[in-house]
């Protein structure tokens, strides 16, 4: 008997068919159109696009638009490829463009669907982006789709690793613009550590259509995209706290071998506040559990850890001043190993080494956050419905599954489960000898290279030749897939496999054409393609009448969508094909979710050596426990997010707060709300509001006005005078403070002192923000700590995140005040001498002999001698003075060129040393 569900879905259909049902009467307008657009030619479809974008530019909607854009691109793509997009291509297009996600199968042709509504969505002008898994498959789509923009009059590029600044610029200025999802996360991370608008190379985040989007957005979500870089030198920070450890009693700690952990008692941490302040490492008015205190907090966490946890010639050993770690298992040294975090910093320390400098990260994001900048967003893949709910919870994307071209032909068969992994591939090497000798191509799926190639030995043992897929090579990956419909062919592939290239039942005949006419460049190309045709046609029938392609996988994953992709290798187009899942009580999955009742079933049953149990019941309970896998999963990607969300927040603000700074032509006005902020808080500190004059610490103020703002205003005389309030402290402050900027403007002139202001602001933000980011991934680190007090962790992130945050911008106005009222111009003789200082330590570091900085008269042969490297215009007008130059220290460097050589004397240039992204 039918539930209520059942009988509803039978008269009124799912959700996704009345989807799907009503969108078809946008299909029937497109169709309507098309002998109208056959009827143009090549210049009327272009000007078509032309046309099109004017109405889109004046305010009609793109789905008014999209008819008739459709039309122009199904047309254009018949010319350009000789392919006519389906009705079902059609619809998968619409519903990119709608913003959800196409579940199309295997074979459907995902790449042409793409270029619809990227076309349709590049017509406002304002870029589209299409995210590809790996850069073979950017490269490839672009430029084959290429071919089609192009004949609508559109521009294509392509974004890769270690392409050139203009070129990757070039490539974004582009209508439509295929890249991976890494290459996007990195080049938003690295436009916004740029000192200048043009420097940036993304244009913003209108429409991205993303294939293989579970693997994207899912999968690959876990990981956040990091750049990191050699960060200050904290060896001071570590030797401090490194020379109380030895001070710490039994009492003031407890270890935990068994877990490998150490920490602070109660007695214990109120020793250590006690201790820290006496050292001079906690300010006096600052407790262990400020939100300021995280990173102290972190270091002498690693520093107990070290002494207490981590011992020499056990652990670790010196060895030409340098710690070097051993491996618990092997007992070998593991050279060039470091422990993260610190600790290894730590441990140095301990055993009074030189400290490496820790690297730190210098910006980071996560796909999740990356990707919801867009305006709209939407993906294709052949398997989403199972991960349908994260889609929506995390992305507000719907998924919708799109009807297949033509009816699907495969049969799914039961799991076949043995008792033994001996027994199972046993039984999978016999059924691939049956398929191989009628003919029948076989993919063989399984879940890690050491298995595909345990597998491999099995099958060669019995002669049969195979290839295995593996992680190598995305070119190679291609040629076997190509290859992989073949009559009788053998292929292993592991869990990426097949990824963005159809198995073509009888092989590829393109790749067929490119090995004939790589292997005899005389040949003409017609005649090959002609004889590999009739060729690959007579192989196509061997295999429809062997069965078509048989997938047989050795193992259930604990994600069904994997599954699905390997099964959806077989029965594209409607071609016929086989799918079944080997499995046995030894696979992971079976092992960790009831094998054990299984177990007894079997017992029960009685089975022989070799027998399998096949049954639906098996196949439900299977899918039961990886729905539960993929829950947790899923449950553990939103906690992390629900952290990341928080530094996101503040991430946006910073990058939209230097996206402003870099577009304003005069930031004079943001260092005056700056410096006023400033003022206004020290006269609050040092003059209490609704406190009278006695209590006042006019002394205090007059020392941080000189420090701070560099004035040295009668502060004390101030407070004296009758009627003086704290407003009129505060107003007279800012007529000094202004009256000293007004004299350095005169000085340095009206661009060059903008120019200053806009640099300055720009590097405090970024050391700010970069230290910022260290101090929450400490918090991050010891934030769990408070779920065993009751407290909710992520909350507490929260408050603390916020909390410090603020202070970080307190700190920005405080620094970047005391910066702009420091500098001023160098006078002759100072320039001069820093010129020279410059010159020595660049020949130094190039090991030539020092020279004067002034030019040196033509030498006798008629040449003339290398001129000295001169200092930018910026370095030798705003350092605040010749004397203050550390190489050690870069904060004294100014602002050296990215070609110049790095001040560290490291004679690398400066891009490549301390400068390095």
């Amino acid at each position: 008997m039918l539930g209520l569900g059942a009988i509803a879905k039978k008269v009124l259909g799912t959700p996704n068919d009345r989807k799907v049902k009503a969108t078809l009467k946008i299909v029937d307008q497109i169709n309507a159109l098309e002998p109208e657009f056959e009827k143009l030619s090549d210049d009327q479809i272009k000007e078509r696009t032309e046309a099109l974008s004017a109405r889109a530019h004046k305010g009609e909607s793109l789905d008014a638009l999209l008819p008739e854009a459709f039309a122009n691109c199904r047309e254009a793509a018949r010319r350009a490829l000789g392919l006519r997009a389906f009705d079902t291509q059609l619809l998968g297009g619409i519903f990119l463009h709608q913003g959800n996600i196409s579940e199309m199968k295997t074979g459907e042709g995902k790449t042409l669907v793409a270029t619809f509504p990227a076309y349709l969505n590049a017509l406002s002008g304002k870029g589209v982006h299409v995210v590809t898994v790996n850069d073979y498959l950017a490269r490839r789509d672009a430029e084959w789709m290429a071919k089609v923009y192009s004949a609508l009059g559109m521009t294509t590029g392509v974004v890769v690793p270690q392409q050139p600044d203009d070129e990757k610029r070039a490539a974004y200025k582009a209508d439509i613009t295929y890249a991976t999802n890494n290459e996007l996360g990195f080049d938003y991370l690295r436009d916004n550590m740029r000192a200048t608008k043009a420097d940036m190379a993304q244009r913003g985040h209108n429409f991205a259509i993303v294939d293989e989007v579970d693997s994207i957005l899912i999968d690959e979500a876990r990981t956040p995209l990091i750049i990191s870089g050699p960060s200050e030198d904290r060896s001071d920070l570590y030797t401090r706290v490194d020379r109380l450890i030895p001070e710490i009693k039994d009492e003031h700690f407890t270890k935990d071998e068994k877990q490998r952990s150490v920490q602070f008692t109660d007695e214990g941490n109120e020793w250590l506040e006690q201790r820290l302040v006496t050292a001079g490492i906690l300010p006096e008015d600052q407790s262990l559990y400020d939100p300021e205190s995280t990173t102290i907090v972190h270091h002498v966490n690693q520093g107990l850890r070290a002494h207490k946890l981590f011992q020499k010639d056990q652990n670790y050993i010196v060895r030409n001043d340098e710690v070097v770690l051993i491996d618990e298992f092997t007992g070998r040294m593991m050279a060039g190993r470091r422990l993260s975090d610190g600790l290894h910093q730590a441990i140095e320390a301990k055993e009074g080494v030189a400290i490496q400098p820790e690297n730190v990260t210098l910006a980071s994001v996560t796909f999740q956050n990356y990707f919801r900048l867009y305006d709209k967003l939407s993906g294709m893949t052949g398997t989403a419905a199972t991960e349908a709910e994260e889609f929506m919870s995390i992305y507000g994307l719907g998924v919708v599954e799109v009807p297949t071209n033509r009816p699907i032909a495969r049969e799914d068969e039961h799991d076949q489960v043995y008792r033994t992994a001996r027994e199972k591939y046993e039984a999978v090497v016999i059924e691939i000898k049956k398929a191989h000798e009628k003919g029948q191509p076989v993919l063989v799926g399984t879940t890690s290279i050491e298995k595909s190639e345990m597998l491999s030995q099995l099958l060669t043992t019995d002669g049969l030749t195979h290839n295995v897929l593996n992680a190598r090579q995305h070119e190679q990956e291609a040629q076997i897939i190509a290859d992989a419909g073949k009559p009788g062919a053998i292929t292993i592939a592991t869990n990426m496999a097949g990824r963005g290239t159809d198995i073509q039942l009888g092989g590829n005949v393109e790749m067929k054409v490119l090995e004939a006419l790589a292997a005899d460049p005389d040949a003409h190309p017609d005649e090959v393609r002609t004889r590999i045709e009739a060729e690959h046609a007579a192989d196509k029938q061997k295999v429809l009448d062997a069965g078509g392609l048989f997938v047989l996988a050795t193992e259930r994953h604990e994600s069904r969508r994997i599954d699905n992709q390997l099964r959806g290798r077989s029965g594209r187009q409607g071609d016929p094909g086989r799918s079944v899942f080997f499995l046995s009580l030894d696979d992971d999955l079976m092992r960790i979710f009831g094998s054990e009742r299984l177990e007894k079933v079997l017992n029960t049953l009685g089975m022989k050596e070799g027998e399998a149990i096949v049954h639906p019941w098996v196949n439900k309970s299977l899918e039961r426990a990886q729905a539960k896998v993929e829950g947790r999963n899923f449950d553990m990607r939103k906690q992390l997010l629900k952290f990341d969300d928080v530094m996101n927040d503040q991430r946006k603000a910073v990058f939209e707060q230097r996206l402003e700074i870099m577009d304003a032509e005069d930031i004079g006005e943001i260092a005056e709300d700056m410096r006023q902020q400033v003022i206004d808080d020290l006269v609050d500190t040092y003059l209490p509001p609704k406190s009278y004059a006695d209590q006042w610490d006019a002394k205090g103020l007059y020392a941080a006005v000189i420090e701070t703002l560099n004035v040295d205003a009668p502060v004390m005389a101030w407070a004296e005078e009758d009627g003086v309030d704290q407003e009129v402290v505060r107003e007279r402050l800012y007529e000094e403070a202004d009256k000293l900027m007004a004299e350095k403007l005169d000085a340095f002139g009206e661009e060059q002192m903008r120019q200053i202001e806009k640099q300055f602001l720009l590097q405090t933000i970024d050391g700010k923000w970069r230290d910022h980011l260290l101090t929450l991934e400490h918090l991050r680190s010891v934030v769990g700590f408070r779920g065993y007090a009751q407290r909710d962790p992520l909350n507490e992130y929260k408050t603390e995140g916020f909390q410090l945050f603020e202070t970080m911008l307190d700190s920005l106005r405080v620094e970047v005040t005391k910066k702009l009222s420091k500098v001023r111009p160098l006078s002759e003789d100072e320039r001069k001498q820093m010129m020279e200082q410059l010159v020595a330590q660049q020949r130094a570091a190039q090991g030539q002999p020092a020279v004067s900085a002034t030019p040196a008269p033509p030498a006798e042969n008629g040449g003339a001698e290398a001129a000295a490297p001169v200092a930018t215009p910026l370095q030798a007008d705003v350092l605040e003075a010749a004397s203050d130059f550390d190489e050690g220290d870069p904060k004294t460097w100014g602002n050296p060129g990215r070609n110049d050589l790095c001040p560290c004397g490291s004679g690398k240039k400066f891009k490549h040393c301390h400068g390095a992204y």
